[in-house]
């Protein structure tokens, strides 16, 4: 189950995220104040960078459409604007 980051759904905002491709499972889990988005999609030809922004804008409750890879195409370091 995905984490609820709805508080964080405003617009305008940057969401930094850490990204972990070919997990066992797809999940969002906040430590310490760093999201932590783990994806069993390889990451080639931008699949995970799609299923992180799936898997981001539910936890959100946001369409995926809002949401805009800003920073870290190719890093495990992304940041997200929210539209």
């Amino acid at each position: 189950m995905a984490e609820d980051l709805s508080h964080l759904a405003l617009e305008g905002a940057e969401i930094a995220v850490r990204v972990t491709p070919k997990a066992s499972r797809d999940r969002i889990v906040v430590e310490e104040g760093q999201i932590r988005v783990y994806v069993t999609t390889v990451p080639e030809d931008g699949k995970a960078n799609a299923a992180v922004q799936k898997i981001l804008a539910k936890a959100l409750g946001i369409p995926k459409s809002r949401l805009t890879l800003i920073r870290g195409q190719t890093s495990r370091d992304k940041v997200f604007r929210i539209g």
